[in-house]
């Protein structure tokens, strides 16, 4: 990033969310200029940016328009997509390939968009094959860079988050002796916005990102040693997803070793700092023991 790019701001789509609001921390951290894309910019998450010195303006993924007008004269844009909501992947796929034709217009330097780990292994997960198709827009109409995390610890915060002295359980419908690599969301945003300063510092055009690789059963046992509490791990039933076949059939997809394929030097290249689980559980630990 020159000299120049410095004076424009960085771009951010999803600015009130869990990863773009860490791409932003990452960024304020190194004093860089954010613009954050927001639909409501009087909602207390835009508030909340202003306050910190980031620029917000209204901008819908839904309107390709408002996108536009928000691009214009920015250095880079970070951005994801997802399918949450009555319209799913459908709704994902349109949001994104209307983001990848505003950038375009806009005349955005380059892009870098969170996808998911193994989005172009061809896995028949219906919210992976969207991210692709995404992707494969994005690619033919703006410089870009992948970012495809694997799966984010802070699935695994609810169930950590139970108060009670007692033995924990933790359960997901995946079996206690397959490994699942795992990345901190934190850190996909650490690595996100080291993307967006500097799209260089990957060869290629992604980078699967993963900070451990452990069994749940490992994962129970780890969580035992650090809160000091009696933990084990309950494979559950796929039967208790009912009849959502898209998460179905990504948690079948986690039982293929090797599912994920995190490339974890790469990674701590980008973030020196990437968290382990056991690290991870220790913070998420520590903040509440102080809240």
């Amino acid at each position: 990033m020159t000299m120049n790019d410095r004076q424009h701001p960085i771009a951010v789509i999803g600015a009130t969310g869990q990863q773009g609001s860490s791409v932003i921390e990452a960024l304020l951290e190194q004093q860089r200029a954010v613009r954050a894309l927001v639909r409501d910019p009087e909602s207390a998450g835009a508030r909340a940016l202003t306050a910190r010195g980031v620029e917000v303006v209204a901008a819908d993924q839904e309107d390709g328009g408002s996108l536009q007008r928000g691009l214009i004269d920015v250095s880079a844009l970070f951005f994801m997509t997802t399918f949450a909501g009555s319209d799913g992947t459908e709704g994902e796929v349109r949001r994104g390939l209307t983001v990848a034709d505003a950038a375009a217009r806009a005349g955005v330097p380059h892009v870098v968009y969170s996808s998911v780990g193994g989005a172009e292994r061809a896995t028949g997960i219906p919210h992976f094959e969207s991210k692709y198709e995404v992707e494969r827009r994005l690619s033919d109409v703006v410089p870009v860079k992948f970012v495809r995390p694997t799966f984010f610890m802070e699935n695994l915060a609810p169930q950590l988050a139970d108060a009670g002295s007692g033995e924990l359980v933790l359960r997901l419908p995946v079996a206690g002796d397959v490994p699942l690599q795992m990345i901190a969301v934190r850190d996909v945003g650490a690595a996100a916005a080291r993307l967006v300063i500097d799209p260089g510092a990957i060869d290629g055009d992604a980078v699967e990102l993963g900070g451990d690789e452990l069994t749940l059963t490992q994962v129970a046992e780890r969580t035992a040693e650090i809160l000091g509490r009696p933990t084990r791990y309950e494979e559950l039933p796929l039967e208790v997803l009912g009849d959502d076949e898209d998460l179905r059939a990504m948690f079948r997809w986690f039982g293929t070793v090797p599912a994920y394929q995190a490339d974890f030097g790469l990674t701590r290249r980008l973030v020196p700092e990437v968290r382990d689980f056991a690290s991870w559980v220790t913070a998420l630990s520590g903040v509440r023991a102080s809240a």
